[in-house]
């Protein structure tokens, strides 16, 4: 994901799990897992070398040494064949087709292709009348089960009735179609912009976001639909063929389904039926759940979420205090993949306290979403969760922890992850792929060195596949397609305005603990009631599990002077006692942070510091 999630800015709270604790079985053991590289094309050093003979004497082109895997996609069904986004250079010659943002395969078992290499370019020399209309994004690349079609960006690919991998798949059998979403009442115009796609897993239909801007905040919508292709449009742009997008569903749910926080009188209480659909991730591997990161459960704390489409039934997958987003769910539904930033303590600051009700969040989450990143570099590593999540101490198995941490070793540190990882068809592989740290996230007055990259070429992108070599592999059954009406969710009509977040007038109110204290809540929104400007909370032996009881107070107020750049002012003096002896405390002219949602970087004004069980958890320096 290289943009930063926003999130409505009200408060949803998430229940822990739809089941009981009895119906939890204990955490897994960890299993074997062993990690290889998979070849890329050839890289060029220098900008204005020439991909020549003698750089790749298979004539199958060169990418770029920064920036040339540009994301790696699913397996094709067959498992023996990664998707990936590559950047190429060098061109030689004005006929050569290895030029630009493509889409390629790359063998992941070991073998070649029949001209011996261990990829192939896909779109790459795609005649102009095989894509007309297509659009220029190719992100998120996922393989059809057909084997013959992908999904990249806001385009399918389509090798008509020949495999992907075949010989027959050549540019002039590959056509390119692009996807148009209408908003429009007419049916006239481009449609509505679409991004972050993800295929259901019948093939059929389709998950994507869009975002919004109300009160001069962005926002963000998910949403599902019926892929429908049309080869002849009559109305709406391109006028080419197309997949047209039917039937849309917005991820919103009606009622008090939508309403996180219920207000009676002058008391708050929490809604945990709340859908909560901050952005859209994808879909459990049967195809009977979607995947999102919504509003926190606890103060800070972005998490993975899924809801059942039939029922709208919530679990909340992840709970550590580190971000997390990339996800993916085997076809068995069995395990989680994800890529989160536990173990680098980069949101332990502000997150580290748990326990903790997201009552400031209501003006603070995508400031502190966005904290997770140092402009394009990521903090993510690999995770493996069983199919129930975290929960108690279990918080999953690194899937790279084997190396020796040493430059460019599978778990160095240096290396992060990148969105999204993918479980082959059978389950028993995961691709994953990272990129190294470069300036000016590294270097200058950045108190981390840059380090040499010690892949072929110096090139700072790789792609892994870990292989859990205890598994036998898991059959391959047909998935029951999704209906088109999903129960909960609004339906979508051209000019269909979502529901604006909610908005609680301007009071004080008080949240009782589930077991004992309360906290008064003081919300201040703005002249029409129409936005939260700040949030101050006073905890008095506040606690929901009768374990932690929360004392203190804490006051956050956000500013957007544009649409995408958060002033957040933060005064925090709270306590914690029982189980867990925690501190979250600004200093004392408070904790005064600017970031954008966009670009990422950290810029702060003095200091806000989380400590528990006598470990002390420290803000990032300022633009790193």
């Amino acid at each position: 994901m290289l943009l930063t999630k926003v999130f409505f800015l009200v408060l949803r709270t998430i229940p822990v799990s739809v089941l009981s604790a009895a119906d939890v079985p204990p955490p897994p053991e960890p299993e074997p897992i062993e990690i290889k590289e998979l070849p890329l094309p050839p890289v060029l050093r220098a900008p204005g070398d020439l991909c020549t003979s003698e750089v790749n004497p298979l004539g199958t082109g060169c990418i770029l040494q920064h920036g040339g895997l540009v994301q790696i996609g699913s397996f094709l069904p067959d498992g023996n064949h990664v998707i990936a986004r590559a950047n190429y250079t060098g061109a030689s010659n004005p006929d050569d087709i290895y030029v630009g943002d493509q889409i390629i395969l790359i063998k992941s078992d070991g073998t070649s292709f029949p001209n011996g290499s261990p990829f192939k370019c896909i779109t790459c020399g795609v005649p102009p009348d095989n894509a007309k209309g297509r659009s220029d994004t190719l992100d998120y690349p996922q393989a059809f089960r057909d084997g013959k079609r992908i999904l990249a960006g806001t385009n399918i690919i389509d090798c008509g009735e020949f495999d992907l991998a075949s010989v027959q798949c050549s540019p002039e059998t590959t056509h390119i179609y692009p996807i148009r979403w209408n908003t429009a009442v007419d049916g006239a115009g481009e449609g509505g912009s679409i991004r972050e796609l993800r295929l259901h897993p019948d093939n059929i239909h389709l998950g994507f976001n869009s975002f919004t801007t109300a009160a001069g905040k962005l926002g963000q919508n998910g949403y599902v639909g019926r892929l429908v292709f049309n080869p002849s449009p009559t109305t709406g742009l391109p006028m080419a063929p197309r997949y047209d997008l039917a039937n849309v569903n917005v991820l919103v749910a009606n009622g008090t389904k939508n309403q996180p926080l219920l207000v009676d009188g002058n008391q708050l209480r929490v809604n945990t039926e709340a859908i909560t659909v901050g952005e859209f991730r994808g879909f459990s591997g049967s195809g009977r759940e979607a995947t999102y990161v919504g509003f926190p459960r606890e103060s800070s704390n972005i998490d993975v979420f899924a809801v059942d489409l039939t029922t709208g039934d919530v679990r909340r997958i992840t709970s550590h205090p580190e971000y997390c987003d990339p996800v993916d769910i085997s076809a068995d539904d069995e395990w989680i993949a994800i890529m989160d930033t536990r173990g680098s303590n980069r949101q332990m600051f502000m997150a580290g306290m748990r326990n903790v009700p997201p009552l400031t969040d209501l003006v603070s989450t995508t400031a502190a979403s966005s904290t997770r990143n140092n402009g394009q570099r990521r903090f993510f590593q690999p995770y493996l969760l069983d199919r129930y999540g975290d929960r108690g101490d279990y918080y999953g198995q690194p899937i790279n922890e084997a190396g020796d941490g040493s430059p460019g070793s599978i778990n160095d540190p240096n290396w992060n992850g990148l969105a999204d990882p993918r479980f082959s068809l059978d389950a028993t592989r995961l691709v994953y792929y990272q990129a190294l740290v470069v300036s000016p996230a590294c270097g200058g007055q950045n108190p981390l060195p840059c380090p040499n990259s010690t892949e072929p070429g110096g090139r700072t992108e790789r792609a892994m596949v870990a292989h859990f070599t205890s598994r036998k592999p898991i059959p391959i059954t047909r998935v029951e397609p999704l209906g088109d009406t999903i129960p909960w969710a609004s339906p979508y009509e051209p000019g269909f305005v979502p529901p604006s977040p909610v908005a609680f007038p301007s009071g004080t109110y008080t949240l009782q603990g589930a077991v004992a204290g309360s906290a008064q809540v003081t919300i201040a929104a703005n002249a029409n009631d129409t936005v939260i400007e700040s949030v101050a909370v006073t905890y008095t032996n506040f606690s929901d599990d009768g374990l932690t009881f929360l004392d203190g107070a804490e006051n956050v107020t956000t500013r957007n002077p544009t649409v995408t750049l958060n002033v957040v002012d933060w005064y925090s003096d709270l306590v914690q006692s029982g189980q867990t002896n925690a501190t979250k405390k600004t200093s004392p002219d408070g904790f005064h942070l600017s970031i954008d949602a966009l670009t990422n970087i950290f810029d702060a004004n003095g200091t806000l510091s989380t400590r528990v069980n006598g470990t002390l958890y420290t803000q990032p320096a300022n633009g790193t």
